[in-house]
C-alpha cells in the first residue's frame, strides 16, 4: 500500500468503512427489530449511509483542486452548512419509511432535529480525514522532490567547471574576470544580467537566455525567470509552506525558487535520477 497512489488508497479506505458501516448497523437493526429481515436491515442501513460517499468524494475532489490547506477547509465548512441538514433529513425521511411512519412535517422534522449531532459529527471526520491523506501526499511529494533535489545538487558538486571559462564583469570603474565555477547566479537586468559571485556582484552586457544556451545545463538552471543558479553553489535547500524552496548559497545568500520554477528544476534535472530510483 505504501507506493499505491494515495486516491486509490482513500478509495479502498472509504468502500471499505462504507461496507463495515452498513453491516454493523444492519446488525445492530436486526437485534432491535426482531421481525425486519437481514435484507431489508441491509438496504435501511446501506441508504442510511450512502450519502456519505457523496461527501468522500466531494471531500477529495475539493481537496484536488484547492489544495489541503485552509482554502479547502473553508469550501469545506461552507459546504457542510447545506450539505448536514440535508442528510440529516434524508436519513430521517429513510427511517420513517422502513418504520412504516406516515409521512408526518412533524415527526419529520423531530427526526432531522435528533440527526443533526451525528451527522455533523460524520461530516467533520470525514474531512478531517480527507485532509490528513491529502496532507500526508503532499509531505511525501515535498520529501520526494527534496531528495532528487538534493541528489542533483551533489552531483553538481562532483562536476568540474572549465578551468579557462570565464566572464569579463564590470565592477564600476574597473573590470574583473571571474571563473564560471565561482558564480553562484546571474540576474537579469534589462539589457544586462547581473553577476553574483563570492558576495560580489557586477554587470554583463548580455541575455540570461543567452548565458543558459552556453553554460553546462548540469549546473545551471533557472530558478527564476529572471535567474539563474549555479547548483554546486548551492550549500542548503528548506521547502516553505506554499510548495516553493528556499535556496542558501555558499555565500550566505538566499534565493527563493516559486513552485512553478521548483517542478521545472525538477523535470530538468531529476528525470534520470527518479527513473534510476523507480528501476
Amino acid at each position: 500500500m505504501s507506493h499505491a497512489p494515495v486516491a486509490a488508497a482513500v478509495g479502498l479506505f472509504a468502500a471499505y468503512s462504507y461496507v463495515a458501516t452498513v453491516f454493523a448497523v444492519a446488525w445492530y437493526l436486526r437485534r432491535g427489530m426482531a421481525d425486519l429481515s437481514v435484507g431489508a436491515s441491509l438496504l435501511w442501513a446501506a441508504l442510511s449511509y450512502m450519502p456519505w460517499l457523496g461527501v468522500a468524494g466531494l471531500t477529495w475532489s475539493v481537496i484536488r483542486r484547492v489544495g489541503a490547506g485552509w482554502r479547502a477547509a473553508g469550501v469545506l465548512a461552507a459546504v457542510m452548512l447545506l450539505a448536514v441538514p440535508l442528510i440529516a433529513a434524508l436519513n430521517a425521511r429513510t427511517d420513517m419509511d422502513f418504520l412504516k411512519h406516515a409521512s408526518e412535517g412533524e415527526e419529520w422534522a423531530a427526526r432531522t432535529i435528533d440527526r443533526l449531532p451525528v451527522v455533523l459529527l460524520l461530516y467533520t471526520a470525514v474531512v478531517a480525514v480527507g485532509l490528513a491523506a491529502a496532507y500526508w501526499r503532499s509531505a511525501r511529494d515535498a520529501r520526494d522532490r527534496i531528495a532528487v533535489l538534493t541528489a542533483a545538487l551533489s552531483e553538481a558538486r562532483t562536476l568540474e567547471p572549465e578551468p579557462t571559462k570565464r566572464v569579463l564583469v564590470s565592477t564600476g570603474r574597473t573590470r574583473a574576470s571571474v571563473s564560471v565555477g565561482d558564480i553562484e547566479w546571474f540576474a537579469s537586468a534589462g539589457n544586462y544580467v547581473v553577476v553574483n559571485w563570492d558576495g560580489k556582484e557586477g554587470l554583463i552586457r548580455d541575455t540570461l537566455q543567452s548565458l543558459e544556451a552556453r553554460l553546462d545545463p548540469r549546473l545551471f538552471t533557472r530558478s527564476h525567470r529572471s535567474s539563474l543558479i549555479n547548483l554546486a553553489r548551492v550549500a542548503q535547500v528548506q521547502p516553505l509552506s506554499d510548495g516553493a524552496w528556499r535556496l542558501t548559497m555558499n555565500s550566505g545568500a538566499e534565493l527563493v525558487v516559486s513552485r512553478t520554477y521548483r517542478d521545472a528544476v525538477l523535470e530538468k534535472l531529476g528525470r534520470t535520477i527518479l527513473n534510476l530510483r523507480r528501476a
